[in-house]
């Protein structure tokens, strides 16, 4: 059986719904009217493959949250190194260093609160403060990129089958924004919601985890605001367009 333990910091920034009861905001985000028009880049000349290094500039911006009604002030914190990236419970407490090895990578996280881990300021300390917390990096080549996001995905598709009553990730969703630029999320369903061993189908999720991809840049991106089929969609097009 997979590792379900974590430690209290980092189930204060990864735990999702049912391993903390912790969310940022219990409500779905507002239906846009035109869907296919209002999701950034809609309508505009098609966003161009990362290359070379990653800056803080390629990371998600609390503005994408704003746009998906969320109302809190959002901080932002940021860091390079390495640590973990993912929802220990499910997956099992690594760093990335651990998964994939290479140079440390940028973390950022995005709270609303000023409280944060002092051994990591983009952990959120406390119930509810996390709003999402990204960590992404840059590869030596689009094809190592590539290969370094099926493998973040795969370790988390075992979670897509947990027992009933327990958390569970909905199915895998692909974005395919542009050549080169793409990503996967997978929603999270609170454990009342699983009755069956999986996501149910006709449910909405609640936040969600994604794996990004732009040119030689990759990414895990956790999402723990409360935020349904619509909204994550969004906001993950949003965090690869930047990418």
């Amino acid at each position: 059986m997979r590792a379900r333990s974590a430690t209290a910091v980092l189930a204060a920034a990864v735990g999702l719904g049912l391993v903390t009861g912790q969310f940022v905001l219990p409500a779905h985000s507002p239906a846009p009217a035109a869907p296919s028009t209002s999701l950034p880049g809609a309508g505009a000349a098609l966003p161009k493959a990362a290359t070379g290094p990653l800056t803080e500039q390629n990371l998600l911006a609390p503005a994408e949250f704003e746009t998906v009604g969320i109302s809190q002030h959002i901080y932002v914190r940021d860091r390079v190194g390495d640590g973990t990236y993912a929802n220990a419970a499910c997956a099992g407490e690594k760093t990335l260093g651990e998964t994939l090895g290479g140079p440390g990578a940028h973390f950022r996280g995005l709270v609303t609160t000023t409280q944060t881990d002092p051994t990591d300021p983009t952990l959120a300390v406390g119930n509810g403060g996390q709003v999402a917390r990204e960590v992404a990096a840059n590869a030596l080549s689009q094809a190592l990129a590539q290969n370094y996001t099926e493998r973040l995905l795969l370790e988390e598709v075992p979670c897509q089958d947990e027992p009933a009553g327990h958390w569970v990730y909905g199915p895998t969703r692909t974005l395919d924004v542009a050549p080169g630029i793409a990503a996967s999320w997978m929603g999270t369903y609170q454990g009342a919601l699983n009755t069956a061993g999986a996501a149910p189908k006709d449910k909405e999720p609640c936040g969600g985890i994604a794996v990004l991809r732009s040119g030689t840049h990759y990414a895990f991106l956790q999402v723990n605001a409360c935020l349904d089929t619509a909204a994550m969609t969004r906001i993950v097009r949003a965090a690869v367009v930047r990418l």
